[in-house]
């Protein structure tokens, strides 16, 4: 909680002579009038407001801000039910809100026993501070009224008294407050400054998207990359462009330059156009051949993984039951058996015996971790800045994840209880790393289906160690996604990319949350188990999630270009796509494409490292055949990864699959294993 006399930081404004008019009586009766300063503040990723009386120093109870530590990092939470009565298809939804100064209180002092207003001793104390992030609006005096006068007025729709400036233009505060937040007139009343309207352009326009004022929003990103970006696109809500609805679309067309900039910064050392950077290919237009049709199959049925399993419980064709979960996913009584083989919790080879064991040996070293933290007394706690930090971040988080599931709805879930327990004791595992945001979205669905908290936590263990990288802080996972992703997209279609880069979207962010969380938010959470179920096997190529946005991008294209989107229109149409996407077709289609790279034989070898293809099976036209390059400056020659793309013509083999006469073309690339 902040404090008045303890507020520190650069200060940008300051004035004097600033009064409080504390009753009705004639401005001329000093007794009515209360001198103070006024001053703006920088204060970590803060600007803060801050007025106090000049004559006495204030003490703890006239502290007058109640709010949070604006330290804190980012909370997750419904949306309220005012932002979301536009939509009934957004009740459900999640946005992301800082945790910041949120509500400021106003109070006088009591009078003390006799005193009258007029005594030194008894004469009302006002103080006030509140940041910028919180405030609404300003009205203005009107002009030739005597004293110039400010009023704000909160988001929580508090109202602050009126500052009178007795020895100076109040407007040279309004200009200092310019340079952090846009301002601009009411239509109803010119005498009152709205906060972050939308009418401005460029960066502006863009941090209105957002739901952030200017300085906010940029300093956090400077700040947490990781978590600005996270936190300022999951907040792109329907209710924000509401604005947009009826008005010029020329007043919303965004400047040429700026924002590729502005993005740029977002995640250091991001590079999306790969043509011009040295050591990628160029990769132009390549005819990738007809695409596949593709048809799943029903989820493998408990009968079916049973048939697959020797006397010893050991799995006799491992290859063939994750083909079968990869074209049809799990029924769901099978899923908490059969996840553990998936999150490489138990060994594929292992017979039921070791399970039982390895079972008994993970169960001990779980409560040994989980025994460190609950070990801890409060006075340990004080001194151990980073436990108490994560301890406070999934206390917030974890009554924020999937309370509209019946498995954590209502106070006191257990559910809530070993999600908390479960992220604490992670902690332990990997403190390092500790806890951050998103992680609780990863676990949700691992809980839900094992029911058990020590399978639970070591699925989860597990798959973080896939997702490791996406959370760590320089953010070298999304980086690296990012650019894959633009490096497939473009050779799909070049044209689409071209158009996206036109409207300052080349950077791909709004697909930051879907590669993030594994689309965690994109997907009912039932459509999530079986997608992420499907991912796990690791078919029918590396990195196929970035195949599945590909996917979901083809299918809206077209409405993105015949419509003319802009870079908040994209913005707002992809986001609110969550909910909406069926994951059959989109499994359909992500497979298709990848079997329509692999029958070509002109892949670039950036594209077959993407994809785990064996680069050595891939030729390139001769320079001198007259024909349209697909190779400039090749990449360094290297050697595949050790998870390349398993056997994918043994991933078609199924009968009735007609992909699985495709890849014996003589145009077909060969696949081999690793």
């Amino acid at each position: 909680m902040a404090a008045a006399g303890v507020v520190s930081g650069k200060i940008v404004y300051e004035q004097e002579g600033v009064y409080i008019h504390s009753s009705c009586g004639k401005a001329s009766d000093q007794d009515s009038l209360i001198s103070g300063i006024l001053r703006v503040l920088e204060k970590d990723a803060e600007v803060i407001v801050d007025w106090r009386p000049l004559d006495d120093a204030l003490d703890s109870s006239s502290i007058l801000c109640a709010g949070k530590d604006s330290s804190s990092v980012v909370e997750w939470t419904q949306a309220p039910k005012e932002r979301t009565h536009r939509g009934s298809e957004h009740q459900n939804s999640y946005e992301a809100e800082w945790d910041m100064v949120n509500a400021v209180s106003f109070k006088k002092k009591p009078h003390t026993n006799g005193d009258a207003p007029g005594h030194r001793n008894g004469k009302s104390k006002w103080s006030f501070l509140f940041s910028l992030a919180d405030l609404k609006s300003i009205k203005q005096s009107k002009e030739g009224m005597g004293w110039s006068y400010l009023v704000f007025c909160l988001k929580d729709d508090v109202v602050l008294p009126a500052l009178h400036f007795h020895q100076g233009d109040s407007r040279l505060l309004i200009e200092s407050l310019e340079k952090y937040v846009v301002l601009c007139e009411s239509s109803q009343d010119n005498r009152i400054l709205l906060v972050n309207c939308q009418n401005k352009s460029l960066s502006q326009s863009f941090e209105n998207l957002l739901d952030e004022p200017a300085y906010g929003l940029i300093q956090k990103i400077k700040k947490d990359p990781y978590t600005a970006t996270m936190v300022g696109f999951s907040k792109v809500t329907n209710y924000i462009f509401d604005s947009l609805r009826g008005s010029d679309p020329s007043t919303h067309q965004r400047p040429p330059s700026e924002m590729a900039d502005f993005l740029s910064d977002a995640i250091p050392g991001l590079k999306i156009n790969q043509q011009e950077e040295p050591g990628f290919e160029v990769i132009t237009r390549i005819d990738l051949g007809e695409r596949p049709v593709v048809q799943r199959r029903e989820p493998v049925s408990l009968e079916e993984w049973t048939k697959s399993v020797d006397s010893e419980g050991r799995l006799l064709n491992v290859e063939s039951m994750k083909q079968m979960i990869f074209r049809g996913g799990l029924s769901h009584s099978l899923r908490k058996q059969a996840w553990k083989f998936l999150l490489g919790y138990f060994p594929w080879d292992s017979t039921k015996e070791e399970r039982t064991q390895l079972q008994k040996q993970k169960t001990d070293e779980y409560f040994r971790m989980k025994l460190q933290w609950k070990s801890v007394s409060e006075e340990q706690e004080k001194r151990n800045s980073r436990l108490r930090d994560y301890r406070s971040l999934i206390e917030k988080d974890v009554n924020r994840t999937d309370r509209t599931n019946k498995f954590y709805e209502g106070q006191d879930n257990p559910g809530l209880i070993l999600l908390h327990d479960i992220l604490m004791t992670y902690c332990m595992y990997d403190f390092d790393l500790g806890y951050i945001q998103g992680m609780s979205d990863l676990l949700s669905p691992l809980l839900y289906v094992m029911e058990n908290e020590v399978d639970a936590f070591w699925c989860f263990a597990s798959y973080m160690d896939q997702m490791h990288q996406n959370f760590e802080e320089q953010m070298q996972g999304m980086k690296t996604q990012l650019i894959q992703l633009s490096t497939l997209l473009r050779l799909l279609d070049s044209g689409f990319c071209s158009y996206l880069e036109s409207q300052d979207s080349g950077y791909l962010y709004f697909c930051f949350r879907w590669l993030l969380i594994r689309f965690k938010r994109e997907f009912s959470f039932l459509d999530i188990l079986r997608l992420w179920e499907v991912m796990w096997t690791e078919l029918p190529c590396k990195n196929f999630h970035l195949l599945l946005c590909c996917a979901i991008l083809e299918s809206e294209k077209q409405q993105i270009m015949e419509r003319h989107y802009g870079f908040n229109e994209i913005l707002k149409h992809i986001n609110e796509l969550s909910m909406k996407i069926d994951v059959e077709d989109i499994l359909c289609k992500a497979e298709a494409i990848s079997l329509q790279m692999a029958q070509c034989k002109e892949l670039p070898q950036a594209v077959c490292e993407i994809l785990g293809l064996q680069d050595s099976e891939v030729t390139t036209p001769d320079s001198d055949t007259g024909e349209d390059e697909n190779v400039g400056t090749p990449c360094p020659t290297s050697a595949p990864p050790s998870n390349t793309l398993p056997i994918l013509a043994a991933a078609i083999e199924a009968k009735d699959d007609s992909p699985a006469q495709t890849l014996s073309s003589p145009n077909a690339c060969r696949l081999t294993p690793a």
